[in-house]
């Protein structure tokens, strides 16, 4: 349940709509549901701003299911990250409107349109090897509600492609940065801009990358100013902390 909804709620007690037996039977169980594998979260919401997201890499089809089942009858718009071609097609049938990014390996449900942001963040990212970790962001901060803007393929060795999109990236209230072999893309592009850096160090690289050591050890240790570091692949973590950034 979310904030305009816990509004709704209330308004239609107050105009007698609603009985407040039936507002209590609603409000019992949103602090959170127990299905025996999973306590869904149905406070998360109004605590932080954004509902549970389901993490999916680990879990069973059929509990996946059963929590997408869970969250979809409380009407709140559904992000799940680390989701198999599977899973989706056995969602699909359920929830035709439901949407899969195979690169992300992420599934969105939208109930509720979110009003999109005016200020932007700019995903910035070293290869075209990166790019999973990429849409993974990508997907966590639309599905937040954010405009966002994506610059690929820029890394340092050819570091003038990065110059030639210094625009977009400068006019972004906040950047991530992707970047996997040794990770120097996030010191570079933070000695360049005035707004605050998200690392995301990815697993890209040949065996003394260290499946992404490498670049996340360069990022903890930048020389530049205002970088922040998730751990590595988390394209999700990134686009949450720059979520609440943007909308600051």
């Amino acid at each position: 349940m979310n904030k305009n909804q816990l509004e709704s709620l209330l308004q239609k007690v107050k105009q007698s709509e609603v009985t407040i037996e039936d507002a209590m039977q609603t409000l019992s169980s949103l602090p959170f549901d127990d299905l025996g594998f999973a306590m869904i979260d149905h406070h998360r919401h109004l605590r932080v701003g954004y509902p549970e997201v389901i993490y999916c890499e680990g879990k069973t089809i059929d509990q996946v299911i059963k929590i997408f089942e869970n969250m979809v009858s409380r009407q709140v718009n559904i992000l799940a990250t680390r989701a198999s071609m599977a899973l989706y097609e056995a969602i699909k049938p359920l929830h035709m409107e439901a949407k899969y990014n195979e690169a992300a390996r992420v599934i969105t449900l939208t109930h509720e349109a979110i009003p999109v942001t005016e200020d932007y963040i700019a995903i910035v990212a070293a290869g075209t090897s990166d790019l999973p970790v990429v849409e993974e962001a990508y997907e966590t901060a639309v599905a937040f509600g954010n405009r966002v803007e994506k610059v690929v393929d820029v890394g340092v060795a050819g570091i003038h492609r990065l110059f030639a999109r210094l625009d977009v990236i400068r006019g972004a209230k906040v950047v991530i940065v992707v970047a996997g072999m040794e990770g120097a893309l996030a010191s570079v592009v933070a000695g360049l801009v005035d707004k605050p850096v998200i690392a995301v160090p990815t697993s890209v690289g040949y065996g003394a990358s260290f499946g992404g050591i490498s670049a996340l050890l360069t990022m903890l240790n930048s020389c530049a100013s205002g970088v922040t570091v998730v751990n590595i692949d988390n394209g999700f973590g990134a686009a949450y902390a720059a979520s609440q950034m943007n909308k600051l």
